[in-house]
């Protein structure tokens, strides 16, 4: 009967470890102009070819990914799909579009919804009503945790341990983007921003363009993700920046009791 056990479990643990790295295939189209052939696939990850032909089948089988001769394997329209159903279902996302829609009509930029995704930060949704301009920040782009005030103000709202993992990988990151050269620098700035409520800085996404960005929380007042605002630099003052900072982190705080409910 011992045996049985085992035997159950290690095969349990094996569909697991199967599973894992079919799924870790697809981070290798996470690059907007990725494609990838068989033997380049198969170089990279160093799968059997038995099961690197097994996994892809399952894949393009699913139509997750797809492959065109002369091309190679890309992603494929299952996920196109998968987007718009996450866009009319996310809790996060239909809870936030009213708030956005109000928000870009009463501010001359862009509104974004981002969310902490691993150790990056992703937008997943953006409102905007006549703007003369364009952000480079796109909705289903991911960028780091440490640049622009969409990320800035998540990190300043992450866990300590969290953030000493962090800190512990890029250092040199933190350093260069103005975040401190020490663990204790960064926690002193981060501490700041999140007394604030809010973060604004300028051109460290898109050039000659702003972000200000409140933070948004779970029911367990775990950061989830940051509402903000893109506008042209050079066009508002201290004060009118203040106003909308109030704004936005009102349009947050409404987003969160949404959620936590």
């Amino acid at each position: 009967m011992n045996e049985s056990v085992m035997d159950r479990g290690e095969t349990a643990s094996g569909e697991a470890s199967s599973l894992e790295r079919m799924i870790g295939l697809l981070d290798l189209f996470e690059q907007p102009s990725q494609r990838w052939t068989f033997d380049e696939i198969h170089a990279r990850l160093g799968y059997t070819r038995s099961t690197l032909y097994r996994y892809l089948k399952v894949l393009t089988d699913a139509e997750i990914l797809t492959s065109l001769p002369g091309v190679g394997f890309t992603l494929g329209p299952r996920i196109a799909e998968l987007d718009y159903c996450m866009r009319a279902q996310d809790p996060l996302i239909v809870a936030s579009r009213p708030v956005m829609v109000e928000l870009a009509a009463d501010f001359p930029g862009i509104v974004l919804l981002c969310r902490r995704y691993r150790d990056k930060v992703l937008c997943v949704h953006q409102e905007q009503a006549n703007v003369a301009f364009r952000s480079t920040y796109e909705r289903g782009l991911a960028l780091p945790l440490l640049r622009g005030a969409a990320s800035r103000i998540i990190l300043a709202n992450l866990s300590a341990p969290k953030l000493t993992r962090l800190h512990a990988q890029q250092a040199a990151a933190f350093t260069a983007a103005g975040l401190g050269a020490t663990l204790d620098e960064v926690r002193a700035t981060l501490k700041r921003i999140r007394s604030d409520g809010y973060d604004v800085t300028t051109e460290q996404v898109t050039s000659g363009l702003s972000g200000i960005a409140a933070p948004v929380f779970d029911a367990q007042h775990n950061v989830l993700g940051s509402l903000s605002v893109t506008l042209q630099r050079g066009t508002l003052d201290a004060d009118e920046i203040k106003r909308i900072a109030e704004r936005i982190m009102f349009g947050a705080r409404i987003v969160t009791a949404a959620i936590s409910q």
